[in-house]
């Protein structure tokens, strides 16, 4: 069995962002989007994204006479609906991404099979 090339941090976090991996990759993209726990995999990836925006609300709730707890509050809740939003078309982000490197729109789907 051939090893699959993984991407370094700065391509996963491009990959992470929503761009397109060198073909070597192809493989890692599609054990990523179809191997069993792919919506953990996924929703990790979401976290990723979404840190620095949080963060950054973090900071500028900070500059504002808000309580800290308040301030952590709303970001909790600006992460669960990320996560919820996110999560719910998680089907249809995965098969845009197959087709963003070369794969037929049905691959995610077939792989459930």
């Amino acid at each position: 069995m051939d090893a699959i090339s993984r991407p370094g941090p700065l391509r996963w976090l491009r990959y992470a962002y929503g761009g397109r991996l060198p073909d070597r990759y192809r493989a890692w993209v599609l054990r990523d989007a179809t191997a069993p726990h792919w919506r953990w995999r996924y929703a990790l990836r979401v976290l990723a994204e979404t840190a620095p925006f949080l963060a950054v609300g973090f900071l500028v709730l900070m500059l504002l006479p808000v309580p800290v707890a308040m301030a952590l509050a709303a970001l909790g809740f600006a992460l669960v609906m990320t996560l919820a939003f996110t999560l719910a078309q998680a089907e249809e982000f995965r098969a845009d991404r197959l087709v963003q490197h070369g794969f037929p729109p049905d691959t995610g789907r077939r792989s459930r099979r």
